[in-house]
């Protein structure tokens, strides 16, 4: 017994201390978070709420009196002009040296401008025309493309042409020569022909007709309106091209370019994933 207890006093046990991670170590270790279910449904999104304009409504509303309403302003400017300068009791005869008579002749001329404005009516047959052997995918993204072209520029016809057919025609297209008040059918293989479509492929970039009138191209395009301003040709790939039009003189900006040309690439890749093994025949007919 006391053996055995001098052996304890004299024999400790052997002890190895507990060994500690480097901090660098803990750092580095994942930290993952979960979601309480119960949590998740009991709070909700509380952000910002889309709103409704109610400007761009009551326009499209009432969209032929906006139209109209260049006409009544500046007829009723025109007359307010005439009525003030009778009344003033100035020479009809217009003074260059009178302040007044420089005031009145400007505002005239803004008078005139607003009925001109209001005269002028967008030509063209309005239309919305696609293949209907098109896959659902294709033309829910074709249609997006159009709304969202229409909505933020001055866009106002669109024609898509792939392998040497069109497959899409939406918005303004000028009137058929049969004038049975239908829109002009375009013709794929004679576009394709064309020096325009030629210049694009060959450059593989977009070309932007700023002002479409100053270029002998334009009869090249006799599907869109005659009142057509600016064009954007947009290749689509190395098979098709998105002709746009718009209805201002250098409407689409910079930026404008440069999001139908990201946009361009992205229809070029569904366009090739849906259309490239059908049928040549079954694009033909829109």
């Amino acid at each position: 017994m006391e053996a055995g207890r001098s052996f304890l006093r004299t024999s400790p046990l052997p002890w190895a201390p507990k060994r500690t991670l480097p901090r660098r170590f803990d750092l580095a270790l994942p930290h993952i978070v979960r979601a309480s279910s119960s949590s998740s449904t009991e709070k909700r999104y509380r952000g910002p709420k889309p709103t409704k304009d109610w400007v761009a409504d009551w326009v499209s509303k009432n969209d032929d009196l906006v139209r109209s309403l260049p006409i009544y302003v500046g007829g009723v400017s025109l007359l307010a002009v005439l009525f003030n300068r009778t009344l003033s009791g100035i020479a009809p005869v217009a003074d260059a040296s009178s302040s007044q008579s420089r005031a009145d002749l400007l505002t005239l001329g803004l008078a005139v401008t607003n009925i001109l404005a209001g005269l002028v009516d967008p030509e063209g047959i309005e239309c919305q025309i696609v293949n209907p052997d098109l896959p659902n995918p294709v033309v829910s993204e074709l249609l997006w493309f159009w709304q969202s072209l229409s909505d933020v520029t001055c866009c106002r016809s669109l024609v898509i042409v792939y392998n040497s057919s069109c497959i899409i025609q939406l918005g303004f297209a000028a009137e058929s020569l049969k004038s049975d008040r239908k829109p002009a059918s375009v013709d794929a293989s004679k576009l394709v022909q064309g020096s325009l479509y030629h210049g694009v492929m060959k450059s593989g970039a977009q070309s932007y007709l700023a002002n479409l009138s100053l270029y002998p191209g334009k009869s090249e395009l006799p599907f869109l309106p005659s009142n057509t301003q600016a064009a954007i040709l947009q290749p689509l790939g190395e098979k098709g091209i998105a002709v746009i039009g718009g209805d201002t003189i250098r409407g689409f900006t910079t930026s404008d370019q440069a999001w139908i040309s990201l946009i361009g690439e992205k229809l070029d890749a569904t366009l090739a994933k849906y259309l490239d093994n059908l049928p040549f025949a079954m694009l033909d007919r829109v």
